[in-house]
């Protein structure tokens, strides 16, 4: 996939609507440094690269019900692409899977999934293995409390290809 050529002004637009999500023009702008008509354009110009792919509200669900969240590690049996593919749809139809990572190593996937109980889990650990998708063994962690959980830092990951137009 080619790479957008962004500049540090892109970064401070995407760093701020990472951060606080859809923003009027005027704070976006006063945000990014730049007036706000060529910030629109900017965003305007980033949206439409598929740079940003939505807007999201982080919810604080322990505030509204309780649940159980399991990091679950997979490996499956054969490595055909059907293999994968098989797997990959299985995940997709089921919203109790919140993420799903495909991982080089001893495991094939890490899973992260969020119930409403343990028994509800455990229930979907019984239809994965009862819809005999290759899995050769799998390992659950249960997660008893979340120390950090945010998004990159947008300015130190692209540093080394973000180029100032100016010079």
């Amino acid at each position: 996939m080619k790479k957008s050529v962004l500049d540090a002004t892109d970064i401070r637009i995407l760093s701020a609507v990472q951060r606080h999500g859809q923003l009027s023009k005027s704070k976006l702008a006063e945000i990014a440094n730049i007036s706000a008509t060529p910030c629109w354009a900017r965003l305007e110009r980033l949206k439409a690269a598929g740079l940003i792919r939505g807007y999201h509200a982080d919810i604080a669900l322990d505030r509204i019900c309780d649940f159980t969240q399991v990091i679950v590690t997979v490996s499956l049996t054969h490595h055909r692409k059907v293999d994968f593919d098989r797997f990959e749809a299985w995940v997709l139809r089921h919203d109790e899977i919140t993420e799903c990572l495909t991982t080089g190593g001893g495991m094939d996937y890490v899973i992260k999934t969020v119930t409403p109980t343990l028994a509800a889990f455990q229930a979907l650990m019984q239809e994965m293995q009862d819809a005999e998708l290759g899995v050769d063994r799998y390992m659950t962690y249960i997660a008893t409390r979340v120390v950090k959980d945010s998004s990159p830092n947008l300015a130190r990951l692209a540093a080394p290809v973000v180029r100032d137009r100016t010079g």
